[in-house]
């Protein structure tokens, strides 16, 4: 069964507290109980925009054979079935979101987002799906894809397997700035698309802009007059057009990056 408003609104007036809530999941016994609600068998990938992706640290040539994150986002578009668009982005929405569209909500894919209440938004077809995420990418914000129990539990709909769950976000009011207080457990739900990598070149004058609040797991952090990215970083590629020397190089040395991505959110979740 669909959640009512007041549960809805109930998220909006949490929402700005998150970070502070979010730190019980480190305690014995609420932490693990929590993980196997919320995110049991979650697989989450951020995407990072098909522009900053470098070959070779040289930008990718847009041909026909060229692999792209965004295609992950197309691909499951077009094999579904069932698409529905959030009329607002909750985030965005509780955080009074200046910057980025609010209307830009979630899109989910698969069966079980037929149960989603219709206050909440409203079914559409492959084209107007297609345009939506087309537009995400259009005012900057960044892809989140993959399985995401949390969604099926806060909007009362299932099963969780029939359940795909797209955001796009933006660097301010993402949820998912809580990721450097959550457990271990949890945090390791979120996943680096494989083959990628993002380093930090010569060019770097240690102006700090790339620390400022731009980091979700602050994997980035300065050392010796320089930044350094460490292991937690989860490649959106958010830093890479931050940095007003270009100094940040994000690369993906896997060119079967896309089936793969595929194929690990297909044994997950089924959208057709």
């Amino acid at each position: 069964m669909s959640r009512p408003q007041w549960v809805v609104r109930l998220l909006k007036f949490a929402f700005p507290q998150r970070r502070l809530i979010v730190r019980s999941t480190k305690l014995p016994v609420i932490g693990p109980a929590l993980h196997r609600w919320l995110f049991a068998g979650d697989d989450l990938r951020f995407l990072p925009d098909d522009r900053m992706v470098l070959s070779i640290n040289q930008p990718v040539p847009m041909g026909e054979d060229t692999m792209l994150p965004s295609q992950v986002v197309d691909h499951f578009i077009e094999a579904a079935s069932y698409h529905w668009i959030m009329d607002r982005c909750l985030c965005r929405d509780a955080e009074k979101c200046e910057d980025y569209p609010i209307d830009l909500g979630c899109l989910f894919l698969g069966e079980a987002a037929t149960g989603i209440s219709p206050e909440l938004g409203r079914r559409v077809t492959r084209e107007e799906a297609l345009a939506h995420v087309q537009r995400c990418r259009e005012a900057g914000l960044v892809h989140m894809i993959g399985r995401n129990r949390l969604d099926t539990v806060w909007m009362g709909v299932g099963p969780g397997d029939r359940l795909l769950t797209i955001c796009h976000c933006c660097p301010c009011c993402c949820l998912w700035h809580i990721l450097p207080h959550v457990s271990g457990e949890i945090s390791r739900v979120f996943t680096r698309l494989p083959g990628l990598e993002i380093r930090v070149t010569d060019d770097c004058v240690g102006c700090g802009e790339c620390v400022k609040d731009v980091c979700f797991v602050d994997a980035i952090s300065m050392q010796d007059g320089r930044a350094v990215i460490d292991e937690k970083c989860l490649g959106c590629g958010r830093c890479v057009p931050v940095c007003p020397h270009g100094a940040i190089d994000l690369t993906l040395t896997n060119d079967d990056f896309v089936r793969s991505t595929i194929e690990r959110i297909s044994t997950l979740v089924d959208v057709s």
